[in-house]
């Protein structure tokens, strides 16, 4: 018999009664490092007080009213965005594939309002990831999500990653613009080049593109910078935001500059969760921590001692992981084992961990972490390996 929930997830046998900075609690009774973050998503970690008393608060006021009329929280959250950021105005979602959509309908309308409504095709990348819809699943291209669902739908074509010869080839007279994620998360956390970034800017600048940033995991500060863009130094035309940007709470934006922003008038894209006053009080307390003086500097300073560790891991445990990859605190195990026996042996250790493509194990932990929880991270991780490693020396001896 089926279960009550539909059976489209493979969860871990474990449910959690409540969290404290970067540690959950299981309703076992163990205590369980937290370096998944709900993919990249808590990223002030469990309990954080200033973000649970503005949730808290704004729920006791009003929690929805729809964007039949105005929303102050997300005046001032959009404004805030604007003032740190490369955009010029933002539109507020739910989800990062909604985010995605937005973004895609947004380079398609202004092509369309500058005189070009035969530019709809959007380049996108070999080990991509943009969301569950079926606009985005055919964005992402991978053959394992499309299954079963019908054709693709049209307009998508895809190169290889890193590759600005391919991307140059793949231009026609019908390409709309250009969809990238700074760092492949799904895909195997799998950095672009930034001279990558930068021919991508130069080519659509070339073309008369729109070059798009799908920067769902990578945004809000867990690159080290608000926008992980902003460390090859380009801008985009439009970027999706979505995961950290309310600490947990469902949330997602489209930032965009002018000219990708006034296309979509009353009447062509809306939501009716979006933007609503609770999301955008969540939103708001985010920014709050993440743009205040040091956060960032802390951020960098414990990405950097927590790569360092992972090398030494690596060169440790060379049987089991053999490269660290990443930018920030969005970081991957390149493993030897499979991943998913990886993830579930660390699950046992007390560490989550998230499963991503090319055999990576993901570590992406709240960004509030220090040192502490990454010499306890890296010790987990040390008793993983070692354990897998013993595993695997007992199974040859058989």
């Amino acid at each position: 018999m089926i279960s009550a929930l539909m059976p489209n997830y493979n969860r871990a046998n474990i449910a959690f009664t409540h969290g404290q900075g970067a540690w959950l609690f299981g309703d076992d009774g163990r205590q369980y490092l937290d370096f998944g973050a709900g993919i990249a998503t808590s990223s002030l970690g469990h309990g954080h007080k200033h973000l649970a008393t503005a949730i808290a608060e704004q729920a006791a006021k009003v929690i929805h009213v729809s964007n039949l009329y105005r929303v102050p929280q997300a005046e001032r959250l959009a404004a805030r965005y604007v003032a740190a950021s490369f955009a010029d105005s933002v539109f507020f979602c739910n989800s990062g594939a909604e985010a995605n959509e937005g973004l895609v309908k947004a380079i398609r309308k202004a092509q369309s309002d500058a005189g070009h409504p035969e530019r709809t095709r959007i380049i996108c990348f070999e080990g991509a990831f943009h969301g569950r819809t079926l606009a985005m699943i055919s964005a992402t291209g991978n053959a394992k999500y499309l299954a079963g669902f019908g054709k693709p739908v049209e307009g998508f074509d895809h190169v290889p990653f890193n590759n600005l010869n391919a991307v140059r080839a793949a231009i026609t007279a019908e390409t709309a613009g250009i969809l990238v994620e700074p760092v492949q998360g799904e895909g195997g956390v799998r950095p672009a080049d930034p001279d990558f970034l930068r021919g991508l800017r130069a080519a659509c600048d070339e073309f008369g593109l729109f070059l798009g940033f799908d920067e769902v995991q990578t945004g809000m500060g867990r690159s080290g910078r608000l926008f992980a863009h902003e460390w090859a130094g380009v801008e985009p035309d439009v970027l999706s935001s979505a995961k950290g940007i309310g600490g947990g709470f469902p949330m997602a934006a489209v930032l965009a500059k002018e000219q990708v922003a006034k296309a979509l008038v009353p009447g062509s894209h809306g939501t009716t969760y979006g933007g609503g006053p609770l999301a955008c009080a969540a939103g708001n307390a985010v920014l709050d921590v993440i743009l205040a003086d040091g956060f960032m500097d802390q951020v960098n300073d414990t990405a950097a001692y927590l790569r360092a560790g992972l090398e030494r891991l690596v060169a440790e445990h060379s049987g089991i992981f053999t490269e660290v990859r990443g930018l920030g605190l969005l970081l991957g195990l390149k493993c030897t084992v499979p991943n998913g026996d990886a993830q579930a042996a660390a699950l046992a250790e007390g560490l989550l961990t998230v499963a991503a493509g090319d055999n990576v194990l993901r570590l992406a932990p709240p960004l509030i972490i220090g040192r502490a929880e990454c010499d306890a991270a890296l010790e987990l991780l040390g008793n993983t390996a070692s354990k897998r490693a013993l595993a695997q020396a007992e199974t040859v001896a058989k």
